[in-house]
Parts: C-alpha cells; structure tokens; sequence
C-alpha cells in the first residue's frame, strides 16, 4: 500500500530488523494461540488474550482488542483463523489510529519565534541521554540549528556523557557540572538559546526513580524557570522509556504522568527485546503519542514512529 513508503528503504529495514525479536515472538505464540482450530472460538479468544498480555500489550489495551474481534466475529458470523492476523493488524493500526499518535513522517519542529524547547524526563538507564544525542543530530540535519541544556547534575557521569553527544554531533551546550541547580542550568541554556536564534533546545533532566517526589518536584521548577525566559516553554515533555522493561516501562509511565504533563514519548531499546508490544499498550493507556521509537545503537537508529511502518512491520509474515 502507498502509505507503507513514508521512510527511505533502509530506514524501513532498520525498523524491521529492529520489530524481528518482537515479531518473532508475537508469532509464534499466535500459531499457539490458534491451536490447530480453523475458526475463532471462545478458546482462541482466550488463547489470543494471554498472548497479547504476555507480548506487554497491557491487560485494558487488549480486552479492547479482544472486544473489538468479538464484534466483527457477532457482525460477519465467521473468523477463519488464516484471517486472524489481518484482523489483528487492522485493529491495532485502529487503535493507534484513536490514540492519535504515529502521525509524523519525519522529524519536524514548529517555526515559531522563541526556540522550541524539549524537556527530556526519564529514570536513570532507558536511553535518555543517547536519545537527546540522536534526536540533536536528526535535528541538525533537518537544518535545525540546536542547543542542549545538562540539568542532569545529579551524576557527573550525566554531563559528560551529553558533552560527548554534544562533541559528536557538533551541537553547543550549555552545563555547569555536578551539583549545579538544575533549573539554573535550564535557565541559562534558555537565555544563550534565545540570544544565539536558536532553533531548537533540548533539556537533559535527571534520571530520577519515579518514586522519589522530591525528584519529580524538580520538574515544575525547571519548567517555571524556563518560562521566565520563554514564556511558553517548554512546549514538548518527551518522557523516555525502555521498551525491554515491559511492564516496569507501563509504572513510569504512570508515574511521570502523573507529576508533570508529558505530551510526547519515546520507546528506546525495541531491537534488543520481544516487548515491542509495550508501544501499542503504553500509547493506547495513556494517549500521550508516541513521538520517536530506537531501533538500534547508530547515530540515526532513532527513528520517528509512525504507526503504519510499525504495524507492517510487526505483522509482515
């Protein structure tokens, strides 16, 4: 189908490749799931239920889907179980479909004004940094001029691990080492952003446990820091999250939601795991879009999601 050549024929490799552990896996529980039978009965519902929990669907996303193939099973009296793959494929292109999100084609950035600012939240070790790096480098080559901020001043190692981004993809930044106050940080960042025609500025946070509200209440500091000097900033809270953790990725969903308005999301690490499922469920529970999925360790393996490239790929038998 048309819509399928949004991305350059090797980003969409990348992308299968990246989707192969999850698909891999999500068919051969399917074929379990099916058991021999011809048509789809109570059984194969309840077969189908458990697979999609255990591919970190999530447990209300798939009662939807279930829900849904109970009610083209009432309306055409018949489901082959040759047909169940397609079906799957539309329901769930359906749901992402409701969920508004997968809608990009590639990586674009309002025009407006003052700098776009990005603020980057998530717990320590999902890919946080590694995902501001490869989001400043597609950036860059979208001729967007883009400058980071290292609130992260938590860990040292924090820092420097955004400074060698920073180096590799020729980006400045503005930090102040362990310790500093991070909403100072941001505040600078902003100012020399605003000074310099910046485009774009992304804002590295700390990578804080999602149950520790001290940390959380850094958040609204550095966002009410940030508008001192652009008012409406920060404009994108990009809440990054490990596709491999699974359920655990669900909780801090959860969780950062609830302490600081996320509207954008990105699921890192979907090559190394067979949880790939969790972009469906996590984008379906909490309408936040998912903004960019990693497919891999290179410079350009962050990819934006669109969720067309990602069910063909997810159900390419």
């Amino acid at each position: 189908m048309a819509f399928f050549n949004i991305f350059s024929k090797d980003k969409k490799e990348k992308l299968d490749e990246g989707l192969d552990k999850t698909k891999q896996s999500f068919f051969s529980k399917l074929t379990r799931a099916v058991g021999g039978k011809s048509t789809v009965d109570a059984e194969v519902l309840d077969n189908l239920e458990e697979m999609l929990v255990m591919s970190d669907v999530g447990v209300d996303t798939t009662l939807r889907i279930i829900e849904k193939i109970e009610a083209r099973i009432a309306k055409d009296k018949y489901l082959g179980t040759s047909e169940l793959n397609q079906v799957l494929r539309e329901e769930v292109a359906t749901l992402l479909e409701e969920n508004n999100t997968g809608n990009e084609k590639e990586f674009t950035i309002p025009e407006q004004e003052d700098p776009y600012v990005i603020m980057v939240v998530g717990v320590n070790g999902v890919g946080k940094t590694t995902t501001i790096g490869k989001l400043a480098n597609q950036l860059k080559l979208q001729g967007k001029s883009v400058m980071l901020g290292a609130s992260d001043t938590f860990r040292a190692a924090a820092v420097d691990q955004l400074k060698i981004w920073a180096q590799r993809v020729d980006v400045p930044i503005v930090e102040q080492g362990m310790d500093a106050d991070p909403a100072s940080v941001a505040f600078d960042t902003l100012q020399s952003a605003k000074a310099k025609g910046a485009d774009v500025v992304i804002v590295d946070t700390a990578g804080r446990l999602h149950n520790k509200v001290n940390l959380m209440n850094e958040l609204s500091k550095i966002k009410n820091v940030m508008k001192k000097v652009v008012p409406t900033a920060p404009h994108e809270i990009l809440l990054v999250l490990d596709g491999s953790t699974g359920q655990n990725a669900y909780e801090q969903a959860k969780q950062f939601s609830l302490a600081t308005e996320i509207n954008a999301l990105a699921i890192t690490k979907l090559d190394g795991t067979a949880k790939g499922g969790v972009v469906i469920g996590i984008s379906d529970q909490f309408k936040i879009p998912v903004k960019y999925i990693g497919v891999g360790e290179g410079i350009n393996d962050l990819q934006v999601f669109n969720k067309y490239e990602f069910v063909d790929s997810l159900f390419k038998e």
